[in-house]
């Protein structure tokens, strides 16, 4: 069994308990098992998403989770709401944080970033090798502009939250730059990928300066998920 970890107290007889932000939606499904090799059980209505809760308790007297939205995972992180967190390697890429430290490839949630075109834009002999601009529909503008910025083209980014498919057939940008997993979801809306810009996978971020305050602690939790991802 592993042995509980304790977060150091601040004042004198005071305890704080770490805290680990996890993402909702599709990934949160994919880590229950990892939590559970590393000996982490979360309060019973955790893996339920209807539940109004976002604080939960864990069976470890010195760990609490929290469930906030995928984006706001390295934002938690990043500015010491939380000691640690999961999250996609395309949202560290995106805020590109220099708070937060990312030890471990967890090796699940794995898709790509892609970009996409409409077919017919693709059958076409523009290349896109001439472009000096072009408008892009995406959730990631900050990768988005490197990336062309990279080739020497502007990208007038549309910045969506969701729904991108939709932008190129109803004139709102020539491209979109989004996760692809299966590509299915393109198929359906008549696009297809035309670049491959990243893998993507989830990682364990942890705060630097938690990690430099606390490294035992800390650095056990790292181990503690290592053993998991390897488990």
């Amino acid at each position: 069994m592993n042995a509980p970890l304790f977060w150091p107290a601040r004042g004198a007889g005071a305890s704080e308990a770490i805290v680990l932000a996890l993402p909702k939606g599709r990934l949160l499904g994919e880590l229950g098992p990892l939590l559970a090799r590393a000996g982490i059980e979360p309060d019973p209505d955790f893996a339920d998403e209807s539940s109004r809760r976002l604080r939960f308790g864990t069976n470890e007297r010195g760990l609490e989770v929290v469930r906030v939205r995928s984006f706001d995972v390295a934002t938690f992180v990043a500015f010491g709401a939380a000691a640690l967190g999961v999250v996609g390697s395309d949202v560290l890429a995106e805020f590109d944080y220099p708070e937060l430290y990312a030890p471990l490839d967890l090796r699940l949630g794995r898709c790509r970033l892609s970009i996409a075109a409409p077919e017919a834009d693709a059958a076409s002999s523009d290349d896109g090798s001439r472009w000096s601009q072009v408008r892009v529909a995406t959730k990631y503008p900050n990768i988005t502009r490197r990336h062309f910025a990279a080739r020497g083209v502007t990208a007038d980014v549309v910045h969506l939250s969701g729904a991108m498919e939709l932008a190129p057939s109803l004139g709102l940008s020539r491209l979109i730059l989004d996760l692809v997993q299966t590509g299915s979801t393109l198929r359906a809306n008549g696009l297809v990928e035309i670049e491959h810009v990243a893998d993507v996978s989830a990682r364990l971020i942890v705060n630097r300066t938690a990690l430099k305050t606390r490294p035992d602690l800390l650095g056990a939790w790292i181990a503690r998920f290592r053993a998991a991802v390897a488990g």
